[in-house]
């Protein structure tokens, strides 16, 4: 059997009006619009057919009624259920009202509203229907957004230099529409100046005609003859005013003072800011919205409003990734000889891109030394990711990026599936000294991929992190200190003697410090018994200006932010090339300077022959250097690739130079190699047509990973630093760590009998005998 029909008056466009003596509601003005509905209609068909009657789009669409015999409630559909409940309520009835609101402000003085939003007859007569493509104030501000509609000469405290800047924020677009033959790229354009023009000009319009070959619209106010119509060009993509009336018979352009906030505005304000400051905080946007135009934003609506604005401004995130397939063939394209890989789930979901410009490859194999720092960055785009970084090392001590992917997630799996590519896309023929930290999978990903042909190097900064935070809580703030410190001075020891005396130094603050360190594999940390050459760089964020770049565009589109760090390395490139261009040196300046400072050392040494190219060399120690073999017995000359002054005094002796003796990696003449290469520009990528070409060609259709945003504040990169002992609370009284003089057992003779209070006083009793540094005290 056939459910029953009911016939829906949709309304939109009146006000609801209270009745002070019973408080109920009285919806009068506006447009209505009749259709049949029943316990079939589906919420998503239904909103459709009333957003085409009253050319609205359903995003921001409210749909409310009143219950049976209730004019005091309104009740507010927003899923298939609550539509379904709603028929439910009227089934014994012919028809039932529906109100149509599509804006945010609350009607004032409307007592007993439950669960509703609604809104006056002139705020919903400032609303234009919205195409797709604009910023909606529902999504932008979420439903607590305070926007105030009073006048802006009315706001209190506001002196007529705040309101000569909204009026300054109006008529600014007053010449946004300048008539006839005016044209634009697109009807989201013209629709967007139109509604600019309306604000600066105080008055309202509505749509006659509205879709994609033409729009037609009036004043919205009765009799006037204010109109515009705009269609596009023939053969051609754009948009052209084709008749405009710019004269008005009503009295709508005498209210220029007291516009009103509106969606579109608030859109196209937060667009105008991002523009001239695209790392516009959502503090000082929200700040800024409320100084000039007193509209009130809390800080996730403003960073909300600032994603959707600056999505509008670069483009979509989605349709980012479905442009990857093409982007890197035009990588390949424009800059040949560079690796662009992207790989995809089986659902066809972002899952890894590949990015090596052939300038940094050769570049790096041409004139770099064989050592890469490799580490991550969090993305905090709207798909988030995580960027994995492998940077090089230049003759002048300047970073070199090599190569970077962009990934879903850090995993062992996807740092292997790097280092494959990295290893294809950069071969060499001498091993590679990688410096990271042993965590996430580098390490086993190493070994697999490269085997013999790589030395792995443990960043000294994660190293002293883990010692830090393995024993916190058991020292006291100086004793953590003088740990890292020796920490880091055997990890720099050139000679096994030099790295034994550091670790008794750790023993003699705690035995147990002492076995930490030998159990560390100090074989991928020590100079000492380090096999790979690190050239005195032993921390993995080396790379440091390469990860500030990174930070400053991680918010963009995934084809827009790998194109901006292209554009980065490009501009380095060319800027590094030109630079050296006017070096006179052999070596570059960095290693000229580290040369003569070792030769100003070299002069007070004294130089005893031994035999063949074996030398004595005197000073503060005596060392032993083997001419030929490169070699001397402090390991400086081979740990950094520069004679040592024990070196230059032997070599000096001879009458020889010692740039002659100095690595190919540091002269001018390989730093010239080095940045020989360009980077080329990539042509912007146009969304390609159906049937077009491209479209046929790019077989593989990318979707964006199903990622979420992480709670909390973004986690940013670290420094260069080793200052990461935090003090922690010290009682002044017991010297335990953990608690205040006020908290302590002993001095405010707390029962001891409780166990836990008790293990608790002699865990500070231990942690007061380490903060004193007494290597006798038991531990």
């Amino acid at each position: 059997m056939a459910s029953k029909k009911i016939i829906a008056i949709c309304q939109s466009g009146g006000e609801f009006v209270t009745n002070n003596e019973d408080g109920t509601l009285t919806y009068t003005g506006g447009e209505a619009y009749a259709l049949d509905i029943d316990d079939q209609t589906v919420l998503a068909d239904f909103k459709k057919e009333v957003a085409e009657n009253f050319q609205f789009a359903t995003e921001g669409m409210t749909i409310k009624y009143f219950l049976p015999g209730n004019k005091k409630t309104l009740i507010t559909i927003s899923k298939d259920k609550d539509l379904k409940r709603m028929i439910n309520f009227f089934k014994d009835a012919d028809q039932v009202e529906i109100f149509i609101i599509y804006d945010e402000a609350v009607v004032r003085n409307v007592p007993n509203v439950s669960a509703s939003r609604s809104t006056t007859a002139s705020e919903a007569a400032l609303t234009p229907p919205t195409p797709v493509d604009m910023i909606h104030c529902d999504d932008l501000l979420g439903a607590n957004a305070s926007i105030d509609t009073t006048p802006l000469c009315s706001y209190p405290g506001h002196n007529e230099e705040n309101m000569e800047k909204h009026r300054r924020a109006a008529t600014q677009w007053e010449n946004t529409i300048t008539g006839v033959g005016q044209r634009f790229n697109s009807f989201a354009e013209f629709r967007e100046a139109l509604h600019k023009y309306s604000i600066a000009h105080g008055f309202t319009y509505r749509y006659k005609k509205n879709d994609s070959r033409r729009v037609t619209a009036k004043c919205k106010a009765e009799g006037c003859s204010w109109c515009i119509y705009a269609s596009r060009l023939p053969t051609t993509q754009l948009i052209c005013i084709k008749k405009m009336n710019a004269k008005h018979t009503c009295d709508g352009a005498a209210v220029k003072a007291g516009y009103r906030s509106t969606r579109g505005w608030m859109g196209s304000i937060i667009k105008e800011k991002l523009k001239v400051a695209p790392n516009y905080k959502p503090k000082d946007i929200a700040k800024d919205i409320e100084r000039e135009y007193g509209i009130q934003l809390n800080y996730s609506q403003a960073r909300r409003a600032k994603e959707k604005a600056r999505e509008q401004l670069q483009g979509s995130f989605k349709e980012a990734y479905s442009q990857l397939p093409l982007f890197c063939e035009k990588i390949r394209e424009t800059n040949p000889g560079s690796v662009a890989t992207i790989v995809t789930k089986e659902d066809s979901s972002f899952h890894r891109l590949f990015i090596a410009f052939h300038a940094s490859i050769s570049g790096f194999q041409q004139g770099c030394r064989p050592l890469l720092f490799l580490d991550s960055i969090l993305l905090y785009a709207k798909y988030q990711g995580t960027l994995l970084a492998a940077v090089g090392v230049d003759g002048n001590d300047g970073v070199f990026p090599v190569a970077f992917a962009v990934v879903d997630e850090e995993t062992g799996d996807n740092w292997h599936w790097f280092l494959s590519e990295l290893k294809s896309a950069v071969p060499t023929s001498c091993p590679i000294t990688f410096v990271s930290d042993s965590q996430r999978g580098i390490r086993e990903s190493l070994q697999n991929v490269f085997g013999e042909q790589c030395y792995h190097g443990f960043c000294l900064r994660y190293l002293a992190e883990k010692l830090n935070n393995d024993l916190k809580g058991q020292f006291s703030h100086e004793a953590r200190r003088l740990m890292i410190q020796d920490l880091c001075a055997a990890a720099c020891a050139s000679k096994l003697e030099s790295f034994d005396r550091c670790v008794e130094n750790l023993k003699a603050i705690s035995p147990e410090v002492y076995n930490w360190v030998t159990r560390s594999e100090p074989e991928h940390w020590a100079n000492a018994y380090f096999g790979g050459a690190r050239y005195g760089h032993l921390t993995s964020n080396f790379g440091q200006l390469f990860y500030d770049w990174v930070v400053e565009v991680n918010e963009l589109p995934i084809t827009q932010m790998v194109d901006a760090l292209r554009g980065k390395i490009m501009e380095l490139i060319y800027t590094r090339r030109v630079d050296s261009s006017q070096w006179v040196t052999p070596l570059t300046p960095v290693m000229e300077q580290k040369l003569q400072s070792e030769t100003s050392r070299a002069r007070s040494l004294q130089v005893l022959p031994s035999h063949g190219s074996t030398f004595e060399v005197r000073g503060e120690s005596a060392e032993v250097v083997d001419i030929d073999q490169w070699d001397c017995s402090c390991r400086e000359w081979q740990l950094n690739g520069l004679p040592c002054c024990h070196a230059i005094a032997v070599i000096e002796c001879l009458g020889r130079s010692p740039y002659d003796h100095c690595s190919r990696y540091f002269s001018t003449e390989t730093y010239h190699v080095t940045y020989a290469e360009s980077i080329n520009p990539i042509p912007n990528l146009e969304k390609p047509i159906k049937g077009e070409p491209d479209m046929d060609h790019v077989a593989i259709v990318v979707t964006p990973p199903p990622t979420k945003r992480p709670p909390g504040r973004p986690k940013m990169k670290k420094a260069d630093t080793f200052d990461i002992v935090k003090r922690q609370m010290q009682c002044s009284k017991c010297k335990g760590l953990g608690h205040n003089k006020k908290t302590c057992g002993k001095v405010n003779n707390i029962d001891e009998s409780d166990p836990l209070l008790l293990t608790g006083l002699v865990t500070g009793e231990l942690e007061g005998n380490a903060g004193s540094l007494d290597s006798s005290s038991p531990m």
